[in-house]
């Protein structure tokens, strides 16, 4: 075939997508009529993530897997939002880390609320002014955030979705490297890039703000300034990338949690967080961990929480591998329940992209 007959071809394979994307739209219209009838949320993580799984087991290529996840991402957003307008607030200004994971999950087409804090994120979906949360947990250099561990005691929201962001820092600036001499970000990014630091700006002031994003916003603004934040912070604020990829260990993940009032139905492969308290005696925590080993249940990360209620009292926050529903993980937190002074489970997700 030559180029003409080759861009027809693509004409008609184009025309077919089309009528294919709008058939599916309707469709997903009705579902999104449906769920509003039986009182379920728009988002369903169970049921994207079973599409996605099955699509790229499907895939032959050579569209990679990576491609087809945010074509698919792209029409699931539409999707969402056509059938019921869905909000999502996330720690912001734009431009954030975690705005860029609320965009991964949920695509262009969804309506964000940016949110000074941690709290705010949570409180806007409290309140209903928004459906949906976007907030950092923990970072695979830095550790988890206790901000948002700590928002989880007094909160009924759950978790009912992960996202995981490859994080790539970088310098920005309207002026050269040499010539720098304050340094903004927030203090999470400065001791993920403390080597490139010391060796490339150590007599440079660094000063923590709330976010990248607000550190741009500064930098942008003021002479022999720069920031470390994202590619996407440049752009919206006008800096130059003076140096890319400046973290000190090249795999930089952060994971961030989606907050909403529906649980997620089983997948097959899920994360189930849960916090409990504990009687101060020998060995209490130890019996607390019992169930798990008895019932075969994988415990993946385990942090402690002072409560704030009582000198040397702790909550722990405990992630484990399956769906709160699944029989043996039911068993084990049933006995855990029995044994501690308190048990919430704070939400059952898909545990993989």
């Amino acid at each position: 075939m030559n180029l003409n007959e080759l861009r027809i071809k693509i004409d008609i394979i184009d025309e077919r997508i089309l009528q294919l994307l709008n058939k599916r739209t309707t469709v997903t219209s009705r579902i999104g009529r449906l769920k509003r009838k039986y009182g379920h949320g728009a988002y369903s993580p169970d049921r994207e993530i079973q599409i996605l799984r099955k699509l790229k087991s499907l895939n032959k290529g050579p569209l990679p897997a990576a491609a087809l996840e945010k074509i698919y991402c792209e029409i699931m957003s539409s999707a969402i939002s056509s059938a019921n307008p869905v909000k999502v607030a996330y720690l912001g200004p734009q431009a954030t880390f975690t705005h860029l994971a609320a965009q991964k999950r949920f695509g262009s087409q969804i309506e964000y609320i940016s949110c000074s804090n941690i709290t705010d994120v949570f409180l806007e979906v409290e309140r209903d002014g928004a459906d949906y949360g976007v907030v950092p947990i923990e970072n695979s250099i830095e550790g988890v955030v206790t901000h948002t561990l700590d928002m989880f005691v007094d909160s009924d929201l759950k978790i009912c979705a992960q996202i995981l962001l490859d994080v790539s820092h970088n310098l920005l600036s309207k002026s050269p490297l040499d010539k720098i001499k304050r340094v903004y970000s927030n203090p999470q990014v400065f001791g993920q890039c403390r080597l490139w630091l010391q060796d490339n700006l150590s007599l440079a002031d660094r000063i923590e703000v709330s976010s990248t994003t607000r550190a741009a916003q500064i930098a942008s603004k003021e002479k022999y300034s720069g920031c470390i934040a994202s590619a996407l912070a440049a752009k919206v604020y006008g800096l130059k990338i003076i140096a890319a990829d400046i973290e000190d260990s090249p795999h930089n993940v952060t994971r961030f949690l989606v907050i909403g009032k529906k649980d997620t139905g089983q997948t097959g492969c899920d994360r189930t967080s849960v916090m409990f308290s504990i009687k101060d005696r020998v060995g209490a925590l130890h019996d607390m961990l019992v169930p798990f080993k008895k019932y075969k249940i994988n415990l993946t990360k385990i942090e402690s929480r002072p409560s704030r209620k009582k000198v040397w009292d702790y909550y722990f926050f405990l992630d484990l591998q399956g769906h709160y529903k699944d029989p043996g993980v039911k068993k084990a937190l049933d006995e855990l329940e029995d044994r501690c002074k308190f048990l919430k489970v704070l939400g059952s997700y898909p545990s993989g992209e």
